[in-house]
């Protein structure tokens, strides 16, 4: 966001450039139920990242095979380790087909609905926000944080949350 006396905007070209286009704002709307979304801003965030990872694979489409190759595979491991996508050998095609829910899929708040440790993305962004997620013993507070697929299977309640002396025992139940 920059300095406090220069401020920016961390998406790229965030609104849309036809404000009332109805079928987008019906989209953007379902799109902000479904993950639980504070506002649209985080869903331009997403759009941009989304947007210069299209355009880094367009970029490496147009090279030749020589240039390509060896920018290629480092490109693809990153998108790998993110969890964008499921296999680094899938052609640079398929990397252009992303669809903004590859991002907010990857957010913290989706991953700990999906994991059980809140029912709701709303519940999940309020524990969150009141520090009770962790990720290998770190406490994250912010819902946004995209996720990498080593750190995905270290999230758990924070040490000292009242959440986690009652997930303990289910838990061990579980396994």
């Amino acid at each position: 966001m920059g300095g406090k006396k220069k401020s920016r905007k961390i998406y790229l070209e965030g609104k849309p450039k036809k404000l009332w286009n109805t079928q987008l704002l019906q989209e953007e709307l379902q799109l902000m139920g479904e993950y639980g979304l504070r506002n649209k801003r985080e869903l331009w965030k997403a759009r941009s990242m989304l947007k210069l990872i299209v355009r880094r694979a367009r970029s490496l489409l147009s090279m030749t095979a020589e240039e390509r190759a060896p920018l290629e595979l480092p490109f693809k491991e990153r998108l790998y380790k993110m969890g964008f996508i499921d296999d680094v050998n899938i052609p640079l095609d398929r990397v252009l087909s992303l669809d903004v829910r590859a991002v907010l899929e990857r957010r913290l708040q989706t991953i700990i609905v999906r994991r059980g440790l809140a029912k709701t993305p709303y519940e999940a962004r309020q524990l969150i926000a009141h520090g009770h997620i962790a990720i290998n013993g770190r406490r994250i507070r912010s819902s946004g944080f995209l996720v990498p697929r080593d750190l995905e299977d270290k999230i758990s309640y924070a040490p000292n949350s009242p959440f986690a002396s009652r997930a303990a025992p289910a838990a061990g139940q579980s396994s």
